[in-house]
């Protein structure tokens, strides 16, 4: 099966977004990437499965919930707007 636009366009910016130190980015941005990330990838969190133990993983669970409502087309789509934003705030 061949590859979408999106989905080439969404593996370069996960590209671009390994490259970036994660110490560099606010907790927030951090964040919504991960919950865009995560939501692009897997589709709507199913806190049934994701028990949450410890407070960074309730904090990144609940920003997953939080775009739970996005389709995993809309959160390549945002993940990929945030990460080129980002790599042109850089330059």
């Amino acid at each position: 099966m061949e590859e979408s636009a999106l989905d080439i366009r969404f593996e370069e910016a996960v590209i671009a977004a390994s490259a970036m130190s994660q110490s560099n980015l606010p907790q927030d941005v951090q964040l919504r990437l991960y919950a865009y990330y995560k939501q692009a990838t897997f589709g709507t969190i199913d806190t049934r499965v994701s028990p949450v133990y410890d407070l960074r993983n309730a904090f990144k669970t609940n920003a997953w919930m939080q775009i739970s409502h996005l389709s995993q087309n809309e959160a390549k789509e945002m993940y990929i707007e945030m990460i080129m934003s980002l790599v042109s705030k850089k330059k």
